[in-house]
């Protein structure tokens, strides 16, 4: 399974992660409807990006998440009534959800966009054993 590594030390918050994922996705430069999120905590950045536990899946009451054959964690949009409990209960509050542009929460599905648009190298796509 492909999922993102972050290497914060190496992050400078440029947000040229953010800036391509948006773009890729909703054809926009607006880090809100980034499927990655960096912000700075004091000295250090934080990356929020789902990295496909799959924590979300058992809280869902319509069963709309699920893994696909890659393991990645995906959001059936036929399935989602936007309740939003995945969003509260994201372990790494990865799960978002932008009221003015998407019926449904939105995550990331582990592309590698934002690694390669990362200048310093803090994003890598790597492969992992699917969680069992």
């Amino acid at each position: 399974m492909k999922v993102l590594q972050l290497r914060t030390e190496k992050c400078v918050e440029c947000g040229e992660c953010m800036s391509a994922c948006s773009k890729a996705w909703f054809k926009e430069d607006n880090p809100s409807l980034s499927r990655i999120k960096v912000e700075n905590k004091a000295t250090y950045p934080n990356i929020n990006v789902c990295n496909q536990c799959g924590a979300c899946i058992e809280i869902c009451p319509t069963k709309a998440l699920e893994r696909d054959a890659n393991g990645i964690v995906q959001i059936r949009k036929d399935k989602c009534t936007s309740c939003l409990m995945c969003v509260g209960f994201c372990p790494s509050a990865s799960m978002f959800f932008d009221a003015a542009r998407q019926t449904e929460p939105f995550k990331c599905i582990s592309c590698g966009i934002c690694a390669k648009a990362c200048p310093t190298g803090a994003l890598e796509l790597i492969t992992t054993p699917e969680p069992k």
